[in-house]
């Protein structure tokens, strides 16, 4: 096994396949497709304060279930990416999507382990990346690699904590309730994005606030959460929200600042209520993220 390859791509790509997920889930972005234009300007003819719209919007987008999704992320020099596909959370994160990625030192590290595209299953207790052939070449002939939530909680220190406790318990309407919590709140206006008539908001909210308030750590872990989103030199993010006639999120934008360059994060969703595929790959052709460590010394919990 060309251990270099796999040592690489193991946790850097853990944590960025995961985080195509749940930029997607967490921007809460959504076109819902049975939305009525007539209830949304009966909304804009009522004043409905923002803090009413918004309390609306998410109850009803966590009670929709899944949705298709289309994403965008870039984190200064790290990496530029694109994800589509299905993801659903009536019992926690599941679904499949198509990454890609497209700038930035991971998609360097992506094309020489011999493609920048990739498909992330998401499933209760882990989450599957399909690998190139060359990849499978180097690590024992398997394509698929399953990342436990378990194992990154180990490996990945508090963040690895963070990402396992979002992946079980995080849900499409989380930034609305940062929004709400966050005290910083308003209309823009009405918008048309991809042909439906919205609402637009906007609020800046404190990042270690989002982990406290959406997440099940222990103070111990947020303390030590908080000094790595420091170092990395995050501390705020501007949220925009567009909502629909029905009250489901249509679109999200986020923007802050890390040391490495500017974060950006913008999802759509579309067709509410789809059915979520996601079943487990293969077991003859999966590796075990953990077991890809172990075999290289790589192992160190964190």
């Amino acid at each position: 096994m060309n251990s270099s390859i796999v040592r690489r791509v193991s946790l850097p790509l853990a944590l960025t396949a995961a985080l195509a997920g749940l930029t997607a889930c967490n921007s809460s972005d959504t076109s819902g497709s049975s939305g009525k234009d007539d209830k949304a300007v009966h909304r804009a003819a009522t004043h409905v304060s923002p803090i009413a719209a918004l309390r609306s919007a998410e109850r009803s987008t966590d009670g929709a279930d899944s949705a298709k999704v289309e994403s965008t992320t870039s984190m200064g020099t790290l990496m530029d990416m694109k994800a589509d596909g299905v993801m659903g959370w009536s019992h926690g994160l599941t679904g499949t999507m198509t990454i890609t990625y497209t700038g930035g030192t991971l998609a360097d590290t992506m094309r020489r382990a011999g493609s920048t595209t990739m498909q992330a299953r998401y499933l209760s207790d882990a989450y599957y990346a399909r690998m190139s052939d060359t990849f499978a070449r180097q690590a024992g002939g398997k394509h698929w690699i399953r990342y436990g939530y378990d194992d990154l909680a180990r490996f990945g220190g508090s963040s690895g904590a963070y990402l396992k406790d979002q992946m079980r318990n995080t849900t499409p309407n989380q930034s609305v309730k940062l929004l709400l919590a966050s005290g910083d709140v308003r209309e823009v206006g009405p918008e048309t994005v991809r042909g439906r008539r919205t609402t637009h908001y906007s609020g800046t909210v404190d990042v270690s606030d989002l982990a406290a308030r959406s997440s099940h750590l222990s103070a111990g872990q947020l303390a030590d959460l908080k000094k790595q989103l420091t170092a990395a030199g995050v501390s705020t993010e501007k949220v925009d929200i567009w909502v629909d006639g029905d009250d489901l999120l249509v679109k999200k934008v986020e923007k802050g600042e890390l040391t490495s360059g500017t974060m950006t994060s913008t999802a759509y969703y579309s067709d509410y209520g789809t059915k979520v595929p996601a079943q487990k790959p293969p077991a003859a052709d999966t590796a075990d993220f953990r077991d890809l460590l172990k075999r290289q010394g790589g192992a160190t919990e964190g």
